[in-house]
Formats: C-alpha cells, sequence, structure tokens
C-alpha cells in the first residue's frame, strides 16, 4: 500500500510543541463546529499530553457545548480514584478545566465487564465520525495501548489488549505506579482501524525516550512491530516534535 508521510512539526521544546499541537486541533474543532454544527475528538491521556491539554483547554472561540469527546484507553482492574486511572486524568486535566461543559464524555471503565465495556462504548463511537484524534505514542511504538505487534485488521472499535513489559515499564517510569508489579497487565484500548477512521490525528510526542520510536515509526516500514508506523498511510495525520524526541529523525 502507497504510504504518506505524516506532517512533522518540530519545536524546540514541549511547551511549544504541545502549544502547537492544541492550536491545530482546536481549529480543526472550530470548523467541524462551523460546518456540521458539532465536533467528536478523542483525547489521550499520559505524560506526553500534559501541555497540549493545558493549551488546549485555553484554546479560543470553541463552543464546547458542542463537542463529544471519547476516551481512547484505560487499564483493566484499575479504580477511578487510582492515581494511574486515566478516568481520573481526563476529568483533572481536561473536562474539569473546559470553561464550558461537552456535549458529552464517553469515559471507559476496565473495573467489571472489560469485554462488555469495550461493545458498550464501541456502539456508542459508531454513531459519531471523529473530526480529531489526539494522540501519543509509546517508547515501544505503541499507538493507544496496541502494542506490538499490533493488531492492525481487527473492525472492533475497542478491545482487550495485553500489556507488553516495554509499555509496563513505560508506566511505571512516568511514575504512574510504584513498581513494575503494580502496573496492570491488561488494558481496553481504541483500535488501529478505529483510529485511523479519524478525518485528522494529531500526535504529541515530546522527550528523548521517545526518539527510538519517533524513527521506527516514521522513517521505516509500516509494520505491526512498530504499530503507530500505519499514521504513514493517513492522510490527515500531524506529528508534534521536540528536539529531544526528534533527534534520532531523518526523513
Amino acid at each position: 500500500m502507497k504510504t504518506s508521510q505524516p506532517r512533522i512539526v518540530i519545536s524546540k521544546n514541549k511547551e511549544i510543541s504541545g502549544a502547537a499541537a492544541a492550536d491545530l486541533g482546536a481549529k480543526l474543532i472550530r470548523e467541524a463546529i462551523r460546518r456540521r454544527g458539532k465536533a467528536n475528538i478523542i483525547v489521550a491521556t499520559g505524560a506526553s499530553q500534559f501541555e497540549m491539554l493545558q493549551s488546549l483547554i485555553k484554546a479560543p472561540r470553541i463552543d464546547w457545548t458542542k463537542v463529544t469527546a471519547f476516551h481512547l484507553d484505560e487499564y483493566v482492574g484499575i479504580s477511578i480514584k487510582h492515581p494511574a486511572s486515566f478516568r481520573k486524568y481526563l476529568w483533572e486535566r481536561f473536562v474539569s478545566q473546559l470553561p464550558l461543559p461537552l456535549a458529552g464524555f464517553h469515559y471507559i471503565s476496565g473495573e467489571e465487564n472489560p469485554q462488555a465495556e469495550c461493545r458498550r462504548v464501541g456502539d456508542i463511537l459508531k454513531k459519531h465520525p471523529i473530526d480529531v484524534c489526539f494522540a501519543g505514542i509509546g517508547e515501544n511504538g505503541h499507538l493507544a495501548f496496541n502494542d506490538p505487534p499490533a493488531d492492525f485488521k481487527t473492525p472492533a472499535p475497542y478491545l482487550v489488549v495485553n500489556l507488553d513489559e516495554a509499555c509496563r515499564r513505560q508506566q511505571m517510569g512516568e511514575g504512574w505506579f510504584k513498581t513494575f508489579a503494580q502496573v496492570p497487565k491488561k488494558a481496553i484500548s481504541m483500535s488501529v482501524s478505529q483510529i485511523m477512521k479519524s478525518r485528522a490525528i494529531l500526535c504529541t510526542i515530546p522527550d528523548k525516550r521517545k526518539a527510538p520510536a519517533v524513527r521506527d515509526c516514521l522513517s521505516g516500514k509500516v509494520t505491526p512491530l512498530h504499530p503507530a508506523s500505519i499514521l504513514q498511510r493517513h492522510k490527515a495525520a500531524w506529528c508534534f516534535l521536540d528536539k529531544d524526541s526528534a533527534s534520532l529523525f531523518s526523513v
């Protein structure tokens, strides 16, 4: 299949990079509302999204009451009160900080029946074509929690996935868990095929530790072994890097 290299934006630091991603995302949200009277977005979590979300919540002229948002992924077995809960993260860093309430935010819960939760949120998502997907990529190249080798073919909007050791060590390294043993081994993740249905994908990827994944996913071939390499096949994908994350990257 023919590839289309994502648009690469390199900034001198992650604050500028995050702001640039938020500025473009805000523009695309406003355009969707102007065009259709509403917008649907996907919001990611993790340390890579801190600066982007700080800028996005301050973006001017967005009628958030016309925006419906979806949760990208969540751990299986984690309470919403747990420090690592992505529902907690999104409420504290995004939803509760907006100047106006969202039309809706569809959180994922992995506490009781993960498979049923995949079907529940997936059925809602099917009725909301995504205008903008805000995402990042992992140190192992994962997109959402689709660790290598990722399933590029499943049509399911959400699925239960196994987290590999590199992914779990990243979660501990970012400070979400005190020990490696505490990091869950499973999660609910939006599928690669569903992410790729988004009209636009904006990946914010700062920090030196992400440099090998940036090199492998954006300079190498498209392969499930480097899940985010699939972005090369999207017609409207942007990757926002800082100098550190771009240090090994070459076109």
